[in-house]
C-alpha cells in the first residue's frame, strides 16, 4: 500500500502530509486514521507507548470516547528526507462539559511507502472556558478552507 505524497518531502508535500493527517484525525475515525501507519508503526503519546495499527485504533477509540466534540489543527514545523516535525492545537469537552485546548508538537518518519513508521508527540492540556473557544466549524470533519492554521499565533 502506498500512501502519497512519499518522501523525500518538499516544503510543499510535508504540508500537504501534515494537512492530510489533520483531515483524517478531525473524521475522529480510528480506523481510518490508522490507515496511514505502517502495520508495525510504533508510537509515543503523552506517557503511553505501543506499537502496531491495532494498538492504534484501541488508542484513538479510547481518546475519542473521552475528548468531546474534538477539532484539531496541525501545522508543519519542519521537515527533511523522510521525516516531519508538526506542531498543533486541539480543543475538546469532557463528559462534564469543561473545555479544554491541547497545545503539541509531534515527529513523524515516514517509510518509502508514506506510511508512518513511527509518531512521538508530546502534549500539554489547559482548562479554557467555553467562550475561550477558537475552533467552531461542524464535527466530526475536515477543517474548512476559510478557517486559518495556527499561523504566526502560538498560544
Amino acid at each position: 500500500m502506498s500512501r502519497p505524497p512519499l518522501p523525500p518531502f518538499t516544503r510543499e508535500t510535508a504540508a500537504q502530509k501534515a494537512r492530510m493527517a489533520e483531515d483524517a484525525w478531525n473524521s475522529r475515525d480510528p480506523v481510518r486514521v490508522s490507515l496511514a501507519y505502517t502495520e508495525d508503526s510504533r508510537w509515543r503519546n503523552r506517557s503511553e507507548v505501543f506499537q502496531g495499527r491495532e494498538a492504534i485504533v484501541a488508542f484513538l477509540t479510547r481518546k475519542w470516547e473521552k475528548e468531546h466534540d474534538y477539532r484539531l489543527i496541525k501545522d508543519l514545523w519542519a521537515f527533511d528526507e523522510n521525516r516531519i516535525a508538526v506542531r498543533f492545537q486541539y480543543e475538546w469537552h469532557d463528559g462534564n462539559g469543561q473545555w479544554y485546548r491541547s497545545y503539541g508538537n509531534e515527529q513523524w518518519e515516514f517509510d518509502e511507502h508514506g506510511l508512518m513508521r513511527r509518531r512521538e508527540a508530546s502534549i500539554n492540556d489547559i482548562m479554557i472556558a467555553e467562550k475561550d473557544r477558537r475552533f467552531h466549524w461542524a464535527a466530526p470533519g475536515p477543517r474548512p478552507a476559510d478557517v486559518a492554521g495556527l499561523g504566526s499565533e502560538p498560544f
